[in-house]
């Protein structure tokens, strides 16, 4: 007997969550080889628009005809910036749990993209999400919770941009489905070569370097993970819920700390659960109350 419908949306999430919450893995071995990860970047999302254009040759014209398409590009853009450069130097759990403080940004540009004014639920999520954050962010050597490091600093602009990225997925939904995709991989390729240009030419990032047939092996394979799950991610996206897709995504979390923790590059501290479970239930509680 074939799986339902609604059964093949959820594994399609739970695969987008997995290669997520996986993915700090393969940033860190290609930058053990010298290929920072926003070239790796750069890489991964260049062959995802090439298969775009094989599979789907117009679908770049929505960049003309739909403007606003480009501020998808912009905020899917600097999410892959901001994650997955923030995976590649910081600890992979702290990173996440930042990143997912997707109740403060959501309500905020749900208001001023979408008109929806914050009500008192929603506040009252936002301070719970704050309150986690602080804890996360209230390291022993850090008189106060605040960012402290380049990681930090990524993964907030880096939840920031999803928030956005979502909330004009929203707004665009009528939009074409391959024209979505083709600005979301667009922008990460554009703003990581950007990003990494800029760089390079002030001497903070390595300049691309030629990989071997590992390298190269893992790069291949990495770019067509990434390729597959924005198609699940869509997939599933457009046959589910809202809220049971919010909730099926905030299982990247749990892949990424139980795989940062198994190979011995994060620790559970006890303020990092606490503060991460405030988090995690402010996010499930906006997405129960959406049901």
């Amino acid at each position: 007997m074939g799986m339902s419908t609604t059964t093949l949306a959820a594994l399609g999430l739970l695969l987008n969550a997995l290669a997520w919450g996986l993915s700090w893995w393969p940033f860190r071995e290609l930058q053990t080889l010298g290929l920072h990860p926003l070239w790796a970047n750069t890489v991964i999302y260049g062959m995802a628009i090439l298969a775009i254009f094989v599979m789907r040759p117009q679908a770049w014209r929505g960049l003309i005809s739909v403007p606003a398409l480009w501020l998808i590009a912009l905020g899917s853009g600097l999410t892959n910036v901001g994650f997955n450069w923030a995976v590649t130097v910081g600890d992979v759990v702290r990173v996440v749990l930042l990143f997912y403080m997707m109740p403060v940004w959501s309500m905020l540009l749900a208001w001023l993209i979408l008109g929806e004014r914050p009500t008192k639920m929603s506040v009252a999520r936002v301070l719970l999400a704050v309150a986690g954050v602080a804890m996360v962010l209230k390291a022993p050597e850090s008189p106060w919770p605040v960012p402290n490091s380049l990681a930090d600093w990524l993964a907030l602009m880096g939840g920031f941009c999803f928030a956005l990225n979502n909330a004009m997925l929203r707004r665009l939904r009528e939009t074409p489905g391959e024209q979505r995709a083709f600005a979301m991989f667009f922008g990460g390729a554009l703003l990581s070569f950007a990003i990494g240009s800029i760089g390079t030419w002030q001497g903070s990032i390595t300049p691309p370097v030629m990989l071997g047939g590992l390298g190269w092996i893992l790069l291949i394979g990495f770019a067509v993970l990434f390729l597959l799950s924005n198609l699940t991610l869509q997939y599933g996206a457009a046959r589910l819920k809202a809220s049971t897709t919010s909730l099926i995504m905030l299982t990247e979390i749990l892949f990424a700390t139980a795989s940062s923790v198994a190979l011995g590059v994060s620790q559970l501290e006890n303020r990092i659960v606490l503060g991460g479970s405030l988090i995690i239930a402010a996010a499930i509680w906006a997405a129960w109350e959406e049901r």
